[in-house]
């Protein structure tokens, strides 16, 4: 049997409500065995030194971040964590191969 795969787009800084929602939202998915997403983007970019960002990815979580955010925040690259930067290529796909995908603005 197929996994479910939900994918999260997170556009809001660490300190938005969005965040706590986010992930609880994904760590509930991992628990449930669904493919959980995370694809950071906008302000959601601050996150990704996040502690519990690190719980997510340590749980399974695939963690997308958006280059072009990082770039423009002036955010350095962190090549020895499990992000993969990408751009809105890799968003598309994203959305079009998971079974529910939900934003956060």
């Amino acid at each position: 049997m197929k996994k479910k795969k939900l994918g999260i787009l997170l556009a809001t800084p660490p300190q938005n409500k969005n965040w706590v929602t986010v992930v609880n939202l994904a760590q509930e998915a991992i628990q449930q065995g669904i493919e959980a997403y995370l694809y950071l983007i906008d302000d959601g970019v601050h996150g990704t030194s996040c502690p519990e960002i690190t719980v997510l990815t340590q749980s399974g979580v695939n963690l997308f971040v958006c280059a072009y955010s990082i770039q423009r925040r002036g955010i350095p690259f962190d090549h020895n964590t499990p992000i993969a930067y990408s751009g809105l290529v890799a968003l598309s796909d994203l959305i079009k191969g998971c079974d529910r995908f939900i934003t956060f603005t």
